[in-house]
C-alpha cells in the first residue's frame, strides 16, 4: 500500500521522536568524549560549536554540539543518477547528513522536516544529505522519496553497506536516523541521535548559528 504523506505530519512525528530512541542503546555517550579541548586539525571549529551547545533544546534538546570537533569520516555513496560521489565532493558547505531507511518508521516520520529545511535552508552555504543506508530492493527508497512528496532532497544512497558504521562509528551512534553537522572544511561540530523536527524554530535557528548568521 503506498504511504499516505499525511502520516509524516504533526502527531505522527511526535510519536515517533518517542519511538525512536528505542532504537539507541543507553550506553556511554561517546559523543562528548571526543576530545579534551580544542585541538588538532578542528581546533579552528571550536567556537562554532560552542556558538551551537546552548541552542540545543526544545524539538532539538537531543542534539549534542561537540567541544572539540572533530573530521568528519571519509565517506563515499552512490548520486542520484548511481554514479559514485563522497562527502569531499559536496565540501565547501555547512553539510547536515542525515543517514535513514525506509524500514526505520522515525527515519521516515523526520524526513518531510528535513526536506523543508532543505527548501528553506538549502543552497550555495547549506545542504540536507540524507543517505539511505539499504543494500537490498534499491528501487524502493527513491519510490518512497516520490509517493510521499520528498521533492527539495537529493537522493543519496549507500548499496555497497559503508557508510551507515563509518558515520555511526564516528558520531558515536547505534540507531537510526543518525544526523551529524558538519562545517564547510569537513568538521563534525555536533549529532543528532534519533529524530527531530528540523524545520521548527529551534532547528533552523541552530543551521543559522552554525552559518554564523546569528543566534
Amino acid at each position: 500500500m503506498r504511504a499516505n504523506p499525511t502520516f509524516l505530519a504533526g502527531g505522527a512525528l511526535a510519536a515517533a521522536l518517542i519511538g525512536g530512541f528505542a532504537l539507541y542503546g543507553t550506553g556511554q555517550n561517546l559523543g562528548n568524549l571526543v576530545g579534551l579541548g580544542p585541538t588538532g586539525p578542528c581546533a579552528e571549529a571550536a567556537p562554532t560549536a560552542a556558538r551551537l551547545a546552548p541552542l540545543a533544546r526544545g524539538a532539538i534538546a537531543a542534539f549534542e554540539a561537540w567541544p572539540a570537533p572533530k573530521p568528519a569520516p571519509a565517506l563515499a555513496f552512490k548520486g542520484p543518477d548511481g554514479a559514485p560521489t563522497d562527502l569531499a565532493a559536496l565540501g565547501g558547505k555547512l553539510l547536515l547528513v542525515n543517514l535513514w531507511a525506509t524500514w526505520c518508521a522515525p527515519c521516515k516520520a523526520e524526513m518531510p522536516a528535513l526536506d523543508r529545511l532543505q527548501a528553506e535552508l538549502g543552497g550555495d552555504r547549506f545542504q540536507v544529505v540524507a543517505i539511505n543506508v539499504e543494500t537490498r530492493n534499491l528501487d524502493r527508497p527513491p519510490a518512497w522519496f516520490k509517493a510521499n512528496g520528498i521533492a527539495g532532497l537529493t537522493y543519496y544512497g549507500d548499496p555497497e553497506g559503508k557508510v551507515l558504521p563509518a558515520l555511526q562509528s564516528a558520531a558515536g551512534s547505534t540507531g537510526l536516523p543518525t544526523t551529524a553537522l558538519v562545517d564547510p572544511k569537513g568538521c563534525m561540530l555536533g549529532v543528532m541521535k534519533g529524530p527531530a523536527e528540523w524545520s521548527g524554530e529551534e532547528g533552523k535557528k541552530l543551521i543559522r548559528a552554525a552559518l554564523g548568521e546569528g543566534a
